[in-house]
C-alpha cells in the first residue's frame, strides 16, 4: 500500500504545474478584467446597465448572433454533405474530400482572409470572371459587407463542422443501413430515418462548436467587412484600444465569456466529447 500511495503522490507533483499555469495565465487575468468591468472608469455596475440599454450595442450584438447563426447553419450543411461523401464514397472521392478540407485548413486565418478580399474586391478574380461571361454588367459588392464576411468564416468554419460530423458518421454501424434498405426503404426514407437520427449529437456538437468559434472571430471581420461588420471581438478592440474604454470592453468580454462557457456547458451535456473527436 505504501508503494502504490507513494507513487500516487508522485504522480500528483506532476500535475500540479498545470493547474498553477492555468490559474497564473487564465483566472488572474480574468478575474483582471472582472475588476475593471465593475471599476472603470468609476466603481458600479455602469457598464453592464449601458450593454443592457445602449441601442448600438443591442444591434452590434444582434448582428453578432445573426452572423453566427448563418455561418454556423451554413457549415453544417456543407460539412454534412462532405462528411457523407467521405464515409460512403470510393476511396478516390474521400481523397478529394480530404485534399479540398486539409489544404486551405492548414493556410493562416490571415492569409486566407487576405485571398478572399482579392477575390471579391470589385476588381477582384470573382467580379472580373463573372463580367468575362457576361453575366453581370457591373461589379457585385461583395466585401465591406455581411456578404464578405459570412463567405469569409464559412471557409474557415467548414472544418469545424466537419470533423464532429465525420466522427459521428464513422460510428454507424453500416449494416443497419443495408438492413433498412433491404427491408424496402429507398435512400430518401433510410437517410431521414436512419441515418440522419442517429447523426444528430454530431450535428448539435458541431453546430454549438462553429457557433463558439464564430463569436471570437476578428481578423475575417476587420478586413472583409471594412468596418461596416462590426461583431463582438472587433467592437471590444474598439472599446479598449481606440476609445480607452476600458470598462466596457471589460463587460463585452465577461458577456461574451459567461455566453461561451454556458454554450460548452450545453455541448458537454447533450453529447459526449468521444463522439466529437472519434
Amino acid at each position: 500500500m505504501s508503494t502504490t500511495h507513494s507513487a500516487n503522490f508522485e504522480r500528483s507533483l506532476l500535475l500540479i504545474p498545470l493547474p498553477l499555469l492555468l490559474v497564473v495565465f487564465y483566472l488572474l487575468p480574468f478575474l483582471g478584467v472582472v475588476g475593471w468591468s465593475f471599476t472603470l472608469p468609476e466603481p458600479g455596475i455602469e457598464q453592464y446597465q449601458r450593454i443592457a440599454t445602449d441601442p448600438a450595442i443591442h444591434d452590434m450584438l444582434w448582428r453578432t448572433l445573426r452572423l453566427c447563426l448563418t455561418v454556423s447553419s451554413l457549415a453544417l450543411v456543407i460539412g454534412y454533405l462532405l462528411a457523407y461523401c467521405w464515409v460512403f464514397s470510393p476511396p478516390f472521392w474521400q481523397r478529394m474530400v480530404e485534399i479540398c478540407i486539409f489544404i486551405p485548413f492548414w493556410i493562416s486565418v490571415l492569409v486566407r482572409a487576405f485571398g478572399w478580399l482579392i477575390a471579391l474586391r470589385s476588381n477582384g478574380v470573382l467580379n472580373g470572371g463573372l463580367m468575362g461571361l457576361g453575366l453581370i454588367d457591373s461589379p457585385l459588392q461583395l466585401t465591406r459587407n455581411e456578404t464578405g464576411v459570412v463567405i469569409g468564416m464559412l471557409h474557415f468554419m467548414v472544418p469545424y463542422a466537419l470533423f464532429p460530423l465525420l466522427s459521428s458518421m464513422r460510428q454507424l454501424d453500416q449494416r443497419v443501413l443495408l438492413a433498412s434498405r433491404g427491408l424496402g426503404a429507398g435512400a430518401f426514407r433510410t437517410f431521414w430515418q436512419v441515418l440522419l437520427p442517429q447523426t444528430v449529437p454530431g450535428l448539435l456538437g458541431a453546430f454549438i462548436m462553429v457557433f463558439v468559434f464564430c463569436l471570437g472571430f476578428f481578423i475575417t471581420p476587420v478586413l472583409l467587412g471594412g468596418g461596416q461588420t462590426v461583431m463582438i471581438a472587433e467592437y471590444v478592440f474598439l472599446q479598449m484600444f481606440q476609445t480607452s474604454n476600458w470598462g466596457l470592453g471589460a463587460a463585452l468580454s465577461v458577456v461574451l465569456l459567461a455566453l461561451v462557457s454556458a454554450l460548452i456547458w450545453l455541448l458537454l451535456r447533450i453529447t459526449r466529447v468521444n463522439r466529437l473527436v472519434g
